[in-house]
């Protein structure tokens, strides 16, 4: 199975969905710390250079690779890469489920400011603080968003490619 996480920029509810799913952070009835948030591999690294490029973050307990990417507006990214997915599914007789999950719902306001702020503007000492309260406040949402996403590819048996759009867990 090969999970592909997406979002806007690519960097911040992407990279801890990622972490998530691949244990290297853990949920539990606290909150996030501001240094485990910050040591999330990816979590406000990328730039507009890196929008569009699938990004490799590991394989989890599964043998199941987890990618991430930013598709910023466009809304022909995924379904490009759906069609792309199952043109080679069908010539290559590749088997392997792709899961697409798009984190941008669990986004909040204060999250989408502070990227602006670190990624848009390079204004860090603003941005970043900004970063760390939306990534406090988001990421139970996150973590529930990833645990649905692996229950519905493990269900979903019939099908090659499945998108998920989690508007259920929209801010």
């Amino acid at each position: 199975m090969i999970y592909i996480y997406n979002d806007y920029g690519g960097t911040h509810t992407t990279a801890l969905a990622a972490a998530y799913h691949l244990k290297e952070i853990t949920q539990s009835e606290r909150k996030l710390t501001k240094e485990e948030i910050l040591n999330v591999n990816y979590f406000n690294k990328l730039t507009k250079d890196d929008s569009g490029k699938i990004i490799f973050h590991g394989m989890d307990e599964n043998g199941d690779s987890v990618y991430t990417i930013g598709r910023k507006s466009s809304k022909l990214v995924v379904p490009a890469l759906e069609d792309l997915s199952l043109l080679l599914q069908r010539k290559h007789h590749f088997q392997e489920k792709i899961i697409f999950s798009n984190t941008s719902p669990t986004v909040p306001f204060v999250m989408s400011i502070g990227g602006f702020f670190s990624r848009g503007l390079k204004i860090d000492f603003i941005g970043v603080p900004l970063l760390i309260m939306g990534a406090k406040q988001c990421c139970d949402n996150i973590f529930q968003l990833v645990e649905n996403t692996k229950q519905t590819a493990k269900s979903s048996n019939e099908e090659k490619v499945i998108i998920l759009e989690n508007e259920i867990y929209k801010k």
